[in-house]
């Protein structure tokens, strides 16, 4: 019985709950130059994530320095114990035993150097135990495309990602993650390239010491990486003949991916051609390439969400093609399913009504700052209205349109084609009626069959001071919107019977003298009502 309702012309032309226009626009800057928001691989690990900490760990290769602290036990015969520190000469103290020269021995052969002292001195029965307490102090200059040139201080054992986190980061566009040189009075002695430690998680233990300098190099060649991929990415290349099949390795392309664009520039103008993945090893890629991986699979299922009212699962996988009648054909309503008010909510609907109401922001922005005053006390006045238009304008961002397809008894169903991504709403019946926004006390109350709308007005203590007579919103169950006028004494709507599940909302007035900008206000808070059920304060 369920079924054959639907079954009956519920169904011709379905309606959006906002008409909207899309203005699409070119730009010929390119994305390397003009989104900032792309980050460069390896930019997110100097955070300060290094610079607090310190390496104490043991390090058999780490070789002995002046400075650094030894920490020394002898028992058996002679008992000692102390912390002794590398002299100047490279040797420590040890009171019986003289003088132990250990500069330039590496960690690992520490102890048998001193062990073979002692025996000089004490034949038996003396023990000995030698650890490296603490690292030589240094102080390193950081030059080079860094956010902070400067020395600074660490222990010799610290890490290259210690010192540049020190030194606030790589400078974004400027400084290679890939050309990193470490000179030692003025001559290179070691080349790091960063990436072998994000990738691989490899990284050199490399003992500094006190003056080397750490050189970010300018970054050369680079190359954008977006669409189907797990790493989107400003990429560094040091190959000059670097193709895309080498450049997969770094960005992990998704399992879906089987194309890829290139663009680059010539002529200062972008040009753009695509391949498929087969062909990544023959394009090379020159600096300042862009590359977007993408599918052109042919989808031939859809996921579609279904909530409220009826047996079944929430999330469905249908064919591409698939109607809204087919879809509710199959579905397992319960008897309180209120199915003439079924709802449709589309993404590309929610962005096309978002863009709108960011259209009709960007104009009230607009006309807050170029209003004109005849005096200066009219300036003040216009003065603190543009501040409350600004206040008004960022909660207004935040509202975020539902998408909402009207859906009307007359509309063919077998002609709403379902999309990636639509939910559809099965609502439960219902016997409320909520009024809201400009009323002294806004409520759900119960459904009465003789009531008007404006006896539910009249129900919840009448209009407020600040109530829009000529804005009062009936929202039927389906979604569909009526506008009502407490004016109209001699209109259909005076007597305007309200339904059960149907929603008021009675819009505000906006105080200003400008009429363009109250025009402006009261036709996004119309928008936001229609679009999002929202009831928004002006000021």
């Amino acid at each position: 019985m369920i079924k054959q309702m639907i079954l009956l012309p519920l169904l011709s032309t379905y309606l959006l709950s906002v008409d909207i226009a899309i203005e699409e626009k070119y730009s010929d800057k390119s994305q390397l130059t003009s989104k900032k928001s792309i980050a460069f691989f390896g930019e997110e690990i100097f955070q300060g994530n290094f610079k607090e900490n310190q390496q104490f760990r043991y390090n058999p290769n780490y070789i002995i320095n002046v400075g650094d602290i030894i920490s020394l036990k002898m028992w058996g015969a002679y008992e000692f114990s102390a912390e002794l520190p590398v002299d100047k000469q490279g040797n420590i103290f040890i009171p019986k035993v003289g003088a132990v020269y250990i500069l330039g021995l590496s960690n690992s052969k520490l102890k048998s150097q001193i062990q073979s002292s002692v025996k000089r001195v004490f034949n038996s029965n003396v023990f000995v135990y030698a650890d490296l307490k603490q690292y030589q102090p240094i102080s390193i200059f950081v030059s080079g495309a860094v956010k902070k040139v400067g020395l600074y201080s660490g222990l010799s054992t610290d890490s290259l990602l210690q010192f540049i986190d020190k030194a606030g980061g790589i400078t974004h566009g400027q400084g290679s993650y890939r050309k990193i040189t470490i000179l030692r009075d003025k001559v290179a002695i070691k080349h790091i390239d960063l990436y072998q430690f994000l990738l691989d998680g490899r990284i050199d233990t490399f003992q500094f010491r006190n003056g080397d300098v750490i050189l970010i190099n300018p970054v050369e060649k680079i190359v954008e990486v977006t669409g189907d991929v797990n790493r989107p990415y400003i990429f560094e290349l040091l190959n000059k003949k670097s193709t895309v099949k080498d450049i997969m390795r770094f960005i992990l392309p998704k399992p879906t991916a089987n194309r890829f664009t290139l663009t680059q520039w010539k002529n200062n103008q972008e040009f753009s051609k695509d391949y498929p993945l087969s062909q990544a090893k023959l394009h090379v890629v020159n600096n300042g390439m862009k590359i977007n991986f993408f599918s052109d699979y042919y989808v031939n299922n859809i996921e579609v969400k279904i909530e409220g009212e009826y047996k079944g699962s929430r999330k469905l996988m249908v064919k591409k093609g698939t109607t809204l009648f087919n879809l509710l054909s199959n579905i397992d309503f319960t008897p309180l399913s209120a199915i003439k008010n079924i709802k449709l909510y589309r993404k590309s609907i929610a962005n096309q009504q978002k863009q709108l109401l960011e259209t009709m922001l960007k104009d009230l922005e607009a006309r807050a700052f170029t209003s004109s005053s005849a005096t200066v006390e009219e300036a003040g006045i216009r003065s603190k209205e543009s501040e409350m238009i600004l206040q008004f304008v960022q909660r207004a961002r935040k509202v975020h349109p539902l998408g909402q397809m009207i859906i009307d008894n007359q509309d063919n169903l077998d002609e709403i084609y379902l999309e990636e991504g639509d939910r559809v709403l099965i609502p439960k019946r219902s016997r409320v009626v909520v009024v809201q926004g400009e009323v002294n006390i806004p409520n759900a109350l119960s459904y009465r069959k003789n009531y008007t709308l404006a006896d539910y007005i009249r129900a919840c203590g009448g209009y407020s001071e600040r109530a829009n007579m000529d804005k009062i919103l009936l929202i039927k169950g389906n979604g569909n919107v009526i506008q009502y006028s407490s004016g109209d004494f001699f209109s259909e709507t005076s007597s305007l019977r309200v339904e059960a599940g149907d929603s008021i909302l009675v819009l505000g007035k906006t105080d200003s003298k400008n009429i363009l900008i109250t025009s402006s206000i009261t036709q996004i808070l119309y928008q936001i009502a229609v679009g999002a059920a929202v009831v928004l304060k002006a000021f």
